[in-house]
């Protein structure tokens, strides 16, 4: 194989499938993809999916569709082989975040948090990783959490579906590495999207955080994209069931 710079992340004729595609951490992603030679197939539940896609080129596809509905995701997954032949990389970048104390965490809460977060990875990686062991070769990401790794205050269910992803993201490793197929996670801490440092995050509770932090800021977005293209590239072969913690030393406190 040919380890090169230029080669390893040459991107040109794979196709990357993003979940959370139309905005944050999968849209810059998405983007990043698109620069190396990607043809995209970008996934959200709102039509602005469509919008961001386009932007990118004509050539990329879109769809609305819930991540934790079993036959939307069936649909999409068979649709974007039939339309394109094959599925060479999958970002399960989406997420939601709803906070409760976990004393008063109502059930529909955390259900919807499961539902999204965690079943919606599961279903993503099984219908494309189906693909993938028909084709012997394949990348998968699963967009984890610092908080997966750590107790953060009126996190509960966000905590548990994000733990959740690691013990998901070790067993396909181990069960696809002989497909060709790696899988990995990423654990960002807060990145300044409308969800994280522009949302939930945002004002004094956001300054507090971050001067626990050794680094002393949040994390961009561009900052995760370039790990998942990493873990994507000709040059990240070897790594499979890993966690790459993107959180300014934070969980090494």
């Amino acid at each position: 194989m040919d380890y090169s710079f230029d080669k390893v992340f040459d991107f040109s004729g794979k196709v990357a499938l993003i979940t959370g595609g139309a905005n944050g951490i999968g849209k810059c992603i998405a983007e990043l993809y698109a620069e190396r030679g990607a043809t995209l197939v970008l996934v959200d539940r709102i039509e602005k999916v469509h919008e961001t896609a386009s932007a990118l080129g004509s050539q990329h596809l879109s769809w609305v569709g819930d991540v934790s509905d079993e036959d939307s995701v069936k649909s999409i997954v068979s649709g974007t082989v039939e339309k394109l032949g094959h599925i060479d990389i999958l970002i399960n970048s989406a997420g939601i975040g709803p906070l409760d104390k976990a004393e008063d965490t109502s059930v529909d809460l955390w259900d919807l948090t499961m539902a999204v977060n965690l079943r919606g990875s599961f279903l993503y990686a099984r219908e494309v990783g189906k693909q993938m062991i028909k084709q012997k070769s394949g990348r998968i990401i699963n967009m984890a959490s610092q908080a997966a790794l750590v107790a953060l205050d009126g996190h509960l269910a966000y905590c548990a579906s994000k733990a959740g992803i690691l013990g998901m993201t070790r067993v396909q490793a181990m069960e696809w590495g002989q497909h060709g197929i790696t899988v990995n996670a990423i654990s960002p801490t807060v990145v300044e999207t409308e969800m994280g440092a522009q949302g939930s995050w945002a004002g004094e509770r956001g300054e507090i955080f971050k001067s626990k932090m050794p680094v002393g800021r949040f994390a961009q977005p561009q900052e995760i994209a370039h790990a998942a293209l990493y873990l994507t590239s000709g040059a990240s072969g070897m790594i499979t069931g890993e966690n790459l913690v993107i959180d300014g030393g934070y969980t090494a406190l």
